[in-house]
């Protein structure tokens, strides 16, 4: 039923709005299991964007020019989980449980968050993506949460989870898109969190022990959403973890420009009529 929905959608409003997903890149060491060479992302990811009826663009996790003409042709930013940020870049020493950091892969992101905005692309950030944009906008980050707080939130290095609900912000974004105040499961396997706030932003849902779930840019701008738990590992199971990719999706969608909307040629406009009707 999807995706006969999806392809007639496609019918109507034109090409799949297109979303840029910044990859892992595959160092040996850097993750368990990885092997050096190449760029890499995790297929939940890919498949809660589709499910949303967008068009996942994978970009490699290194990419020296200008933020602008990376996000050329976007409709939308997606920041995925990863290693952790350089504790450079926000003014600190790496502590020894600080793992698979990746400078390259932080430049790029950091640069493409303000960018995002300015451009007026929405952006749904997970995991590593909450902590990069809590740094770009010069916040810093909590290095090892059991170590400070005395909080296990999972182990990203040795691949394990923690399940825990999650309490929203009444009247925030992510409250509209989940419908609801509360998330009974949510799972997370990080092992840092924010410490200092980032200038503007604004929380909204924590977990039980009071740790920071979710960020939001001030009401007004651009659509920008950041979870610190994994919605895309349980979304195809459960509707309330889809929704939020479902919102940015309709975000995405709204926020389209002409220009960003390229007319298909009339073949092509005619094959997808065919499909849909199949």
């Amino acid at each position: 039923m999807w995706r006969s929905e999806l392809a007639s959608e496609r019918v109507r409003t034109g090409p799949l709005p297109l979303v840029g997903i910044p990859s892992y890149h595959l160092v040996l060491g850097r993750v368990s299991g990885w092997v050096t060479g190449g760029y890499a992302l995790p297929d939940h990811y890919v498949s809660a964007v589709r499910r949303a009826g967008l068009r996942p663009v994978i970009l490699p996790g290194h990419d020296p020019a200008p933020a602008e003409e990376v996000l050329d042709g976007l409709d939308g930013l997606l920041l995925a989980g990863g290693g952790d940020v350089d504790p450079g870049r926000y003014g600190a020493d790496a502590s020894e449980h600080v793992y698979g950091t990746d400078t390259e892969r932080d430049d790029l992101e950091a640069g493409l968050v303000p960018a995002a905005l300015a451009l007026g692309l929405p952006t749904l950030a997970i995991c590593r993506g909450l902590q990069v944009i809590n740094v770009a906008f010069g916040g810093t980050l909590e290095q090892h949460l059991p170590d400070r707080l005395g909080l296990t939130h999972g182990d990203p290095v040795g691949g394990l989870s923690a399940w825990h609900p999650v309490r929203v912000e009444p009247g925030s974004r992510l409250g509209a898109a989940i419908g609801s105040t509360t998330l009974d499961r949510c799972t997370s396997h990080h092992h840092q969190g924010v410490d200092r706030l980032g200038e503007g932003l604004v929380p909204v849902a924590w977990t039980d022990d009071g740790l920071v779930e979710a960020l939001e840019a001030p009401p007004g701008g651009p659509w920008m959403t950041a979870v610190q738990w994994h919605p895309e590992a349980t979304a195809a199971d459960d509707p309330a973890q889809q929704a939020l990719f479902d919102a940015f999706a309709a975000e995405v969608s709204r926020s389209r420009t002409p220009e960003r909307t390229p007319e298909r040629p009339p073949e092509r406009r005619g094959a997808d009529a065919r499909r849909a009707s199949r």
